[in-house]
């Protein structure tokens, strides 16, 4: 497994891009990194083929004015492909109300639907449950670049899905390439 700034890409290979949204929400917040979308997928799209760039989340349907709803529209209205479900409300044993909304399966089920289509996956996310759906991904003969960070405390991408992955993007190195500029009008 390769670990560098910018994985080798050739121009003619078909990508595609899978966004875990919590997951890579979470990754930002500890690096203190405000996320451009819109560079993100200039970024793949300048280095081949961008086939489709996914973003998975799940929402919280009893609220109207969810903070997550001008993302998603800007992601839609903007070349992403959203996918999103309804988060799982629950109680834990002390009473206190906790939210679920895991988004592994309709990303692992997309990946693994597309693969035949595409030479080169990047996946936005640290989390080891995705270290199966690599694998058989790379069996088919994509490659896989995983976006994550190991220089959060504690890291944000499982030991395992950085082996399991072709090639890593340290997402903390990207900040230039991805990081919102500000006072862009256009920004989402």
């Amino acid at each position: 497994m390769a670990t560098s700034l910018a994985p080798d890409f050739h121009q003619n290979e078909r990508i595609a891009i899978f966004i875990d949204g919590s997951n890579l929400h979470a990754a930002a917040r500890a690096l203190k990194l405000e996320v451009d979308f819109r560079r993100i997928r200039q970024y793949f799209a300048d280095r081949g083929h961008l086939v489709r760039a996914f973003y998975y989340t799940a929402l919280i349907e009893d609220q109207e004015n969810s903070p997550l709803r001008p993302l998603i529209d800007w992601l839609d209205y903007n070349g992403f492909t959203i996918v999103t479900k309804p988060a799982k409300e629950f109680y834990d044993e002390t009473g206190n109300r906790r939210i679920k909304g895991n988004m592994d399966i309709e990303l692992a089920v997309d990946m693994m639907e597309l693969a035949d289509h595409l030479d080169h996956v990047v996946l936005f996310s640290g989390d080891g449950d995705f270290c199966r759906v690599v694998d058989a991904v790379k069996r088919k003969g994509v490659r896989v670049t995983v976006c994550s960070s190991a220089q959060t405390s504690p890291a944000m991408v499982a030991d395992d899905l950085r082996r399991q992955a072709d090639s890593f993007i340290e997402l903390a190195n990207m900040r230039e390439e991805f990081e919102r500029v500000n006072g862009r009008d256009d920004d989402n």
